[in-house]
């Protein structure tokens, strides 16, 4: 309940700014996800694993073959992480 009656509190802004610049989360993506999140990455091989790093409000801050890479980088930034399945 008391989640619910701060959601109710809370203005759509602030809840989009929830986290930020404290919390980041790690995802795994596929090749053809890339373009529409890092619109400035190469063409990449369909094949290859990669990871990505965004922070709370879904900025995109790292793309890489190398999951350990997302929290070395986070943890460089300060930011806390989280996994999303």
């Amino acid at each position: 309940m008391l989640l619910k009656e701060a959601h109710a509190r809370l203005t759509r802004s602030q809840l989009a700014h929830l986290g930020s610049g404290e919390v980041a989360y790690v995802r795994k993506m596929r090749s053809e996800e890339v373009t529409r999140c890092f619109p400035e990455a190469p063409s990449i091989d369909p094949e290859l694993d990669l990871w990505a790093l965004f922070g709370a409000d879904g900025t995109p801050i790292l793309l890489t073959d190398n999951r350990s890479s997302t929290f070395f980088k986070a943890a460089e930034d300060d930011l806390k992480t989280v996994s999303l399945h």
